[in-house]
């Protein structure tokens, strides 16, 4: 009854930190006029941005001016957002939470997907668990989901980051370097763990993000001023993500090209990638939002980015969501 107390409670908090004047604020049907700048980076869960693009449903929904611009490190996408170079971003959830205790003013307006085996701990030969990673050097982006999952998985095996020999580098570097022995092992992300280990057999999976569902997941943010200006551009966006989260159950095959295409592989590549995957639907982010996201997904995430040292301060999770989006669009 004490968690289900708690739970009630989050969700309240969630709402109440919206109930008053700014959050009565009428969501107009139609987008205001002028660009949105959104930054993404090379990664599957951001895909459907991608055949909301290449299908024409911004345009379909108002929208002729969003300017996609991919980042290839968390860093580079963080700065660009806080130096307000980007009116949203599609980000890791412990990053949204990282951007917000550094005082960038952003929310959560929708939840974009949760990887399970799609972020992950490899390694080549020599090393069968996380246990042998002890004193072994492991290649790993820092600030990043991977920076994140290595904590976690490291703490659930007795270990901290101080037992390893940290070696920092992009995503992509980092599945590279187990491929030619740089490091014995390294942690990445889809599309980066199915090309290392179509490159080199031998690398095999440690630990992935399925060992805590909804740890490693992803979610859209706005800048706070932009949902006061442009509230319309903001729900535009979103039924363009739901407009593509149909087609792309309609045509899959389709949907995967254009989102392999857009992180520079093939479909053949990623075939077993994609599965690692859960796309959010506005009906899923309808009942999540408030729910077990609110409930205990974000508090969850806070406590493992505060263990990896990730977050500089306070954050005050309730307020970092506004469901007011989602629920404007589900109606």
């Amino acid at each position: 009854m004490k968690g289900r107390g708690r739970a009630r409670g989050a969700v309240l908090a969630v709402l109440l930190a919206w109930a008053g004047p700014a959050g009565a604020q009428a969501i107009p049907a139609q987008p205001e006029a002028g660009g949105f700048r959104m930054g993404i980076q090379p990664w599957l869960g951001y895909g459907l941005w991608h055949v909301a693009a290449a299908k024409g449903l911004f345009r379909a929904e108002g929208l002729p001016d969003v300017e996609i611009e991919t980042f290839a490190q968390d860093r580079e996408i963080k700065e660009a957002l806080a130096g307000g170079r980007l009116d949203g971003a599609s980000v890791a959830t412990h990053t949204a939470l990282v951007l917000a205790a550094a005082g960038v003013p952003i929310r959560i307006v929708a939840l974009l997907d949760v990887s399970m085996t799609a972020d992950a701990i490899i390694a080549g030969p020599g090393i069968g668990a996380v246990a042998d990673l002890r004193g072994r050097a492991v290649a790993y982006e820092e600030g990043s989901t991977s920076h994140m999952l290595l904590s976690y998985a490291l703490a659930r095996n007795g270990m901290s980051l101080a037992d390893i020999v940290s070696v920092p580098m992009p995503a992509l570097d980092a599945a590279t370097a187990v491929t030619v022995d740089r490091t014995p092992a390294a942690v990445t992300y889809e599309p980066y763990l199915s090309l290392a280990r179509l490159v080199d057999p031998r690398v095999k999976v440690l630990y992935t993000a399925a060992e805590d569902p909804g740890l490693i997941s992803d979610v859209f943010v706005v800048r706070r001023e932009v949902l006061e200006q442009r509230p319309g551009q903001v729900a535009a966006l979103l039924r363009a993500w739901q407009a593509a989260h149909d087609d792309y159950e309609k045509d899959m095959a389709g949907g995967r090209a254009i989102i392999a295409r857009a992180v520079q592989a093939t479909p053949e590549r990623l075939s077993t990638a994609f599965d690692g995957i859960t796309f959010y639907s506005l009906p899923d982010n309808k009942i999540q939002l408030t729910g077990a996201f609110a409930q205990h997904v974000i508090a969850d995430v806070e406590r493992a980015a505060r263990a990896a040292g990730l977050l500089p301060g306070d954050v005050d999770t309730a307020g970092l969501i506004d469901p007011r989006f989602v629920a404007a669009v589900t109606q």
